[in-house]
């Protein structure tokens, strides 16, 4: 059977994002909000040049978050599958589970791209960014920092057993990973232990790879905060791990026989 069920996990979720025309909008709504509002409000407290300044500065930070929000609300999928019973068709299919969660990382990786590649044609449009030769190096930034952020709602998703569970979490992790990540300010200047909490996440290892193609030539302390070699290792490593985790929590028997079993007497 090969690799057929995984690209056909991959088709059905992609089929489901381009159904979801809201989600899409939603998506270029909520990063412009925060551009215009966030930006011109913070920028306009740096003098003169800040207002244009900031929103140059923010806008890494502000593609980061589409990946982020992107990549989690397509690990939601996972969840849905559980209540719904999906779930229980695919795990008694014949081919290995890990394939499953693969599946939901890939797709939840080009959701997020989608939604950032659309991001950025907006920003282009109205005059909030200029590529010019970074059009390689951002693809690749975006790319890496989806899998990494996609892994980390994979890795949530199998740890939720309901929706609620998955809802919870989500707003307990996502806002201090946001927050607290470089993608507002710069993460030199924060106090000791805000400082020390941004470098142990590894989003902001994905907000500064994006510094990295956007704005490498920026003044301190606006430019990046790690080396391009950091930002690398940090994610690779923790999509690596992630993802394990994920497989191994999702393969174990003990979790999924209540799941089955609760579903099978639904029906």
């Amino acid at each position: 059977m090969g690799w057929r069920p995984l690209k056909a996990l991959i088709g059905r979720e992609m089929a489901k994002l381009f159904r979801q025309r809201g989600r899409l909008l939603s998506a270029m709504v909520r990063p412009l909000i925060w551009l215009l509002v966030i930006g011109s409000g913070i920028g306009s407290m740096l003098g003169e040049q800040g207002d244009s300044g900031y929103r140059e500065f923010l806008a890494p930070g502000i593609i980061a978050m589409t990946l982020l929000f992107g990549s989690l609300m397509a690990s939601l999928t996972l969840v849905y599958d559980k209540e719904l019973g999906i779930m229980r068709m695919l795990m008694i299919a014949p081919f290995p589970h890990y394939q499953i969660i693969i599946g939901k990382l890939i797709a939840g990786t080009l959701a997020s791209l989608v939604q950032g590649a659309l991001l950025i044609t907006l920003l282009l449009l109205v005059g909030y960014l200029n590529l010019s030769a970074a059009l390689l190096a951002l693809f690749a930034a975006m790319a890496l920092t989806a899998l990494a952020c996609a892994a980390l709602g994979v890795l949530i998703a199998v740890f939720a057993k309901a929706l609620d569970n998955f809802a919870v979490i989500m707003n307990f992790v996502i806002f201090p990973v946001f927050f607290l990540s470089g993608a507002l300010y710069p993460v030199a200047p924060l106090p000791p232990v805000l400082r020390a909490v941004a470098t142990v996440n590894p989003f902001s290892y994905g907000v500064d790879l994006l510094k990295h193609a956007l704005q490498r030539n920026a003044p301190h302390p606006f430019g990046p905060d790690f080396t391009l070699v950091a930002d690398l290792a940090v994610l690779v490593t923790f999509t690596l791990v992630a993802v394990a985790i994920a497989c191994l929590r999702f393969s174990l028997e003990a979790v999924h026989a209540p799941l089955i079993h609760r579903l099978t007497k639904r029906s």
